[in-house]
């Protein structure tokens, strides 16, 4: 198939180099048999400027150049009318020719310059989409990889007590294990993405997924002395979903709340979780009692590489708007009340068949 289109563009560019050609001469035998007082050669202009698609900078050189010779050519060539007339008409065709042959020029020279400049602009994409890929990996991975830190620390002081807690050495040990599987499930959504295959998608209940994200996170939830309050609305309509990227999502977004509430007094610190359904949408609004975000600021929160955190990659929400768009979800953040900020995530319920 590939060679097929070769010879049918090889072919196409032949057949308009033999047009160039049939136009030239033409130009040439008309401007021959008319009086010199007709500036024929004039319609050389024509030739130059089909030949730019055509030929490179020099090919286009040398055909101006043949153009002024045929002129002259034929100016010799022709015997009828006056030859001041002629000689007048044959110079206004030379300079339209080389004027147009410069402007032509002048084309080509931009469209090169374009092409470089359209090339650059795609390397630079190229660049700044690994660097957000990097970043991207970066930052899930770090999350469960932090998670099992904290529970291998849990674990070790739990078998060095005296007697050891063998039951709370047990469940860190547990944490560890699905710490490390949520981190791999995490490297293997970015190769399927890497090789263009499409996320798992079935029927699932958001209260399961908020459900499975607090035990997640319980780790740090503990460290954190969050008080956890859940109010989830029974019998919701199921969404349509990756749980794993919509884990990530709550993951994302309840440790950025535990974060936001490290500086607040141990009895404030609250998460509030609360779903319900309206209108075809799967509804969720995560509230903290954190320090929250200037009203001006709202508008960055999900711009990728914009964070208030030192040392923040600003990737966390960036990712979870991308995955939440994915599904055909919103998710925008506001103020919340007295306190803190409320992030609001809608899903579409899936369809009923």
């Amino acid at each position: 198939m590939a060679q097929k289109v070769i010879v049918v563009a090889t072919g196409s560019r032949i057949g308009r180099t033999s047009i160039v050609a049939v136009l030239t001469a033409a130009v040439f035998a008309l401007d021959t048999v008319t009086d010199l007082e007709i500036a024929t050669a004039v319609f050389y202009i024509v030739v130059i400027l089909i030949a730019i698609g055509l030929f490179s900078r020099r090919g286009v050189v040398r055909l101006a150049i043949a153009c002024i010779a045929l002129t002259l050519c034929s100016a010799a060539l022709t015997k009828s009318g006056s030859y001041e007339a002629g000689l007048i008409n044959s110079g206004i065709s030379i300079a339209a020719i080389a004027i147009t042959t410069w402007l032509a020029l002048r084309m080509i020279a931009a469209e090169a310059a374009a092409y470089e400049a359209r090339a650059q602009l795609i390397r630079i994409a190229r660049v700044n989409s690994l660097g957000e890929l990097a970043a991207s990996i970066a930052h899930e991975v770090n999350q469960p990889l932090s998670a099992i830190t904290t529970s291998g620390d849990a674990c070790l002081r739990w078998l060095a007590a005296d007697p050891p807690n063998l039951e709370r050495a047990r469940l860190a040990a547990g944490r560890i294990v699905d710490d490390a599987s949520r981190a791999g499930k995490v490297v293997a959504r970015v190769r399927e993405h890497m090789r263009g295959e499409a996320a798992e998608r079935r029927e699932m209940s958001l209260n399961d997924v908020v459900a499975e994200s607090v035990a997640l996170a319980q780790s740090e939830i503990d460290r954190g002395g969050v008080t956890v309050r859940l109010d989830l609305t029974e019998l919701l309509p199921p969404i349509q979903g990756d749980p794993i990227q919509l884990q990530q999502v709550l993951g994302n977004l309840i440790l950025n709340a535990i974060e936001a509430m490290a500086d607040q007094p141990a009895p404030s610190r609250s998460l509030d979780l609360r779903t319900w359904a309206d209108n075809g949408i799967v509804r969720l609004c995560l509230g903290d009692a954190g320090i929250g975000v200037s009203e001006d600021n709202l508008p960055f929160l999900f711009d990728a590489f914009w964070t208030t955190k030192k040392g923040g990659t600003g990737m966390g929400l960036a990712i979870c708007r991308t995955i939440v768009e994915a599904h055909g979800g919103t998710i925008r953040a506001k103020l919340g009340s007295p306190v803190g900020l409320e992030i609001h995530l809608g899903l579409p319920a899936a369809a009923r068949s």
